[in-house]
């Protein structure tokens, strides 16, 4: 991984000697809000969204998902938003702080991926785990879309490596 050693995170700025994860900062729905209504009907911080619009309200969860790479050790590591019941919201969001919550939910994901037709709505189950890190997301295998397959059937290195590039230059334009 010659030219994908090191990388600047632009989140803090630092050298980092490992593949960075591919993170989005907030789900595609809150993207294409104008900006009068991300401040009046929106809510985003680094693991909750939420937007309310009259009587329907979206919510969101930042969720990670790892990505097999056939021919490397580690895997490729995607931060995503997911959708989720008001129940399942609720319940995450009143045991955020649980060190010791662990339990599933249905969502769909919120985000589009590059390199991939339309990734918006893809049913995940996510799972909550211990230790306050991030849910972890796995696609729903029976869903007809060429990312579930590649999930399933892993990537080579240098299908990651182009994706960490292609990611990487998107976050510095």
């Amino acid at each position: 991984m010659s030219q994908l050693s090191t990388y600047t995170c632009h989140t803090c700025g630092e050298i980092h000697y490992d593949w960075p994860a591919l993170a989005f900062n907030s789900p595609l729905h809150y993207d294409n809000l104008h900006e009068h209504d991300k401040e009046t009907i929106a809510t985003l911080s680094s693991d909750f969204c939420t937007i309310e619009d009259g009587e329907d309200i979206d919510r969101f969860i930042r969720c990670t998902l790892l990505q097999p790479v056939n021919d490397h050790c580690d895997d490729l590591q995607y931060g995503l938003w997911v959708s989720l019941s008001e129940k399942s919201f609720e319940d995450y969001k009143n045991n955020f702080n649980n060190e010791n919550h662990e339990v599933t939910y249905f969502g769909w994901l919120c985000n589009n991926i590059p390199g991939y037709q339309d990734t918006l709505s893809i049913p995940t189950t996510v799972y909550t785990q211990k230790g306050n890190n991030r849910p972890l997301i796995i696609p729903h295998e029976d869903f007809e879309h060429q990312f579930v397959q590649d999930y399933y059937g892993g990537i080579p290195k240098q299908e990651a490596e182009r994706r960490i590039s292609e990611m990487i230059g998107l976050i510095n334009d």
